[in-house]
């Protein structure tokens, strides 16, 4: 996941990530895009922006259902 340090939309996205991780196990890193010139070109205000197997799947919210019906594959 791509968040900023201080985002309430990427807080949110995080609790359904880790909502999801509670039932279903699989890796989680989230990268803080602040700072980072390159980053902040590339996902600018689209954050969060949470990618599975290097696909971006979900910008702005994260819909608990989809991502477990993604990681199950």
């Amino acid at each position: 996941m791509y968040s900023r340090r201080t985002c309430g939309l990427c807080d949110e996205a995080r609790t359904v990530v880790e909502s999801v991780r509670a039932r279903v196990s699989f890796a989680f890193d989230e990268v803080m895009i602040d700072g980072d010139d390159g980053m902040e070109e590339r996902y600018g205000l689209r954050v969060p922006v949470v990618e599975v197997d290097g696909r971006e799947a979900f910008e702005y919210e994260v819909s608990a259902e989809d991502l477990e019906k993604l990681v199950l594959g």
